[in-house]
């Protein structure tokens, strides 16, 4: 038997019209390798070949067409390199000029054989008249002899290097027309016979070849939706069976105890009433951490929802079963406003909190790690120094990752390894993840979501202005600061670009200090470039209220907390992405006064900088701002680091296919549900195809 391995995987070489040469271009520019590479590199869209326009159904900026009539007026203009070659081509509506530039005596000899053509090609306006350049030319008496149907004409995704080795659209098709008769044979079904009847699918090798050259735009539409079901269910599947064998084979370390430090802190020390979701959140998690099994939970809640108190008190129920917890965030200064957070909170408790990160000094890095090992330390909160080799655990129970996706899946594995018996692992993200994805991407985690805000926290009201209202919001930010308030700004750059036109750090911190001037005001300044030292003076300077204006770029975008900031003042709000904007939103509005954003924009933006912007005005809701993201920007920038192989769907789209998506979840877990091992003889094609999947892929999936 003739399996996959032996022909999907040959070495594209080996290809008709390859060689090494174009195999060289084919891999280093589209990752093309093999021959199932080849055919899983499917069309951006198609050209409809089957429909004939006239001349007078020409209109300017259409797209590709098929014109049938007589060419006459052949005749060679100009002089050595600038000659070109020209004709008329008409029809009973009208008529247009063809021009050549390449090829000239072979095309001329063509054309002297006959007058009737079907045309193909992309009309322009020049000069007031209708023109096409290098027209397709086809014989209406010569019957195609082509292997695969030529009715749709696929267009492929090509970069600036392929053309120049001569592997433009056109070539890249021809090498799919060679491809499709050696392999449309032994393409093998994934799906049991009876599955694929009733869902009404199309067998797989006949989607592969109507996806390239589809007979009809029925058989186009039948064929996606067949090779996207086969991407999200075998999606779904790995993620679920890899969660199932996460159940039956990991261990976790048994919280079986609510002890005295929980208990205490819940009764004495919670500095605010716990919303209902808090309290949903926590028996969630406290239901993982007492099974014997290892949590992998993914934690989502908008920004100022109240993650790390949920965190806190997970990590008291890892010291009253005795073990250690660590926290791990992606910036210095987040880290450091959890660690003395953290430590304030805990500090009636007696427990020993530390904090490490690439700045802390070696002694007391040295005194740390001693007390790491000797079981002395508690709770370790600091960057991504903690997954360090040196930096080794007595017994760690539990990890809290957050803002999770701004760490590299690699680098997220190494702390799940810090133990014999693996920890117990939250990743927690204030930035919303749109349900599909979610499913997607996080399908092997159990998710909770705190959907609810603090009480007494009022919904931030979001303006857009422009640069001649800068007088007025001078004016409004002066009477913010009389009352007590403070104000962040927000700048894309450090210092100013000379390719883009936007009001940079530097430049705002001048301009801020003529309008505000000292020692009326106290004004700062935070950016990426400098020390951890100077960034701490200057945040510290703003916690109490010593400057009143903070300017910034993004390193304030997650997790800085001041109750007393009420107004966030973004420049160049345009040039930020949504999921950025809605993060620095979420820095004011902390505490019961009103607050403000303020999104600043120069006055000519692109239709997706309207939107976002749009957006940004209509709803605080961080869910409806991910969907809408998702939808504008597709999943792969939303999450930032895309985890192992999880996003590089070929053809599904998550903004699109949701419902797709959560038929083939549901379809996965009933079929997981009631056969585990994939033994029945109907999942057998199922369960061979799961295997060559997982083969191909690294499994990081075990932290995330």
């Amino acid at each position: 038997m003739i399996t996959e391995t032996d022909i999907l995987q040959t070495p594209i070489e080996y290809l008709k019209g390859v060689g090494p040469k174009r195999a060289e271009v084919l891999r280093k520019e589209f990752g093309i390798c093999t021959y199932r590479d080849l055919l899983t590199y499917y069309p951006y869209r198609h050209i409809d070949k089957t429909h004939v326009y006239k001349v007078r159904d020409i209109v300017e900026n259409g797209g590709y067409i098929q014109l049938r009539g007589t060419i006459s007026n052949v005749q060679v203009i100009g002089q050595q390199r600038a000659k070109r070659l020209t004709a008329v081509f008409r029809d009973d509506t009208g008529t247009l000029e063809l021009v050549w530039f390449n090829s000239l005596k072979w095309v001329e000899e063509m054309l002297q054989k006959r007058q009737d053509y079907i045309i193909f090609g992309k009309p322009t306006l020049f000069n007031g008249r209708w023109n096409m350049t290098h027209p397709e030319m086809i014989d209406p008496t010569v019957q195609s002899t082509s292997a695969v149907p030529m009715n749709f004409m696929p267009l492929y995704n090509t970069s600036d290097m392929a053309k120049k080795k001569t592997l433009d659209s056109k070539a890249i098709s021809k090498l799919v027309t060679n491809l499709l008769p050696v392999v449309k044979d032994v393409i093998p079904e994934t799906l049991s016979d009876r599955m694929v009847q009733e869902l009404k699918l199309m067998p797989l090798k006949e989607a592969y070849c109507n996806i390239h050259y589809p007979a009809s735009s029925q058989h186009l539409a039948r064929a996606a939706l067949r090779l996207k079901f086969d991407e999200l269910f075998f999606t779904q599947m790995k993620l679920l069976s890899l969660k199932l064998i996460n159940i039956q084979t990991i261990k976790g370390h048994l919280f079986s105890k609510v002890g005295d430090y929980f208990n205490n802190f819940y009764k004495h020390y919670v500095p605010f009433e716990l919303t209902n979701a808090q309290k949903r959140v926590i028996k969630e998690i406290r239901a993982d951490v007492g099974s014997g099994r290892q949590m992998n939970r993914l934690l989502q809640g908008d920004v100022g929802s109240g993650k790390t108190i949920i965190a806190l008190f997970i990590m008291l129920l890892a010291k009253d079963n005795h073990y250690q917890s660590c926290l791990m965030a992606p910036t210095e200064i987040l880290a450091t406003q959890h660690f003395e957070k953290i430590s304030k909170q805990v500090a009636p408790l007696g427990l020993r909190v530390e904090f490490l990160s690439g700045t802390t000094k070696t002694a007391k890095r040295r005194q740390i790690l001693e007390g790491l090992q000797n079981g002395d330390v508690d709770i370790l909160i600091g960057t991504h120094a903690l997954i360090e080799d040196n930096v080794i655990f007595n017994n760690l129970g539990l990890v809290v990752i957050d803002e999770q996706h701004r760490f590299g899946v690699e680098q997220r594995a190494k702390l799940w390894r810090k133990n014999t018996t693996p920890p117990h692992i939250l990743v927690m993200t204030a930035t919303p993840i749109p349900r599909t994805l979610a499913m997607t991407l996080y399908g092997d985690l159990d998710i909770s979501v705190i959907d609810e805000l603090p009480q007494g926290r009022k919904p931030i009201i979001t303006k857009h202005l422009y640069d001649k209202d800068r007088l007025a919001l001078y004016g409004f930010l002066k009477k913010q600061i009389a009352a007590g308030r403070q104000v962040f700004i927000v700048y894309p750059l450090i210092k100013e670009s000379e390719k883009l036109d936007l009001l940079d750090l530097q430049a705002g911190y001048e301009a801020i200090q003529r309008d505000f001037p000292e020692p009326e005001f106290g004004i700062g300044m935070v950016h990426g470039r400098m020390s951890a030292e100077d960034k701490d003076f200057e945040m510290q300077r703003f916690a109490k209220n010593q400057s009143q204006i903070l300017l910034s770029t993004t390193v304030i975008e997650v997790g800085i907390d001041v109750p007393n900031a009420t107004v966030m003042v973004i420049e160049n709000a345009e040039r930020f992405g949504l999921s950025q904007l809605h993060q620095l939103r979420g820095r004011v509005g902390r505490g019961g006064n009103q607050s403000y954003c303020i999104l600043m924009s120069k006055y000519e933006l692109s239709s997706e900088g309207k939107q976002r912007l749009n957006a940004m005005v209509s709803t605080t809701d961080g869910f409806e701002i991910a969907n809408f993201d998702l939808k504008l920007r597709g999943p792969g920038d939303i999450q930032g680091t895309q985890q192992s192989g999880m996003l590089d769907f070929k053809i599904a789209d998550l903004s699109k296919d949701e419902q797709l998506v959560a038929y083939t979840r549901k379809l996965a877990m009933q079929i997981l549900d009631n056969d585990p091992a994939l033994s029945q003889p109907e999942h057998q094609r199922i369960a061979v195809t799961l295997r060559e999947i997982m083969k191909r892929e690294k499994n990081w999936t075990r932290i995330s």
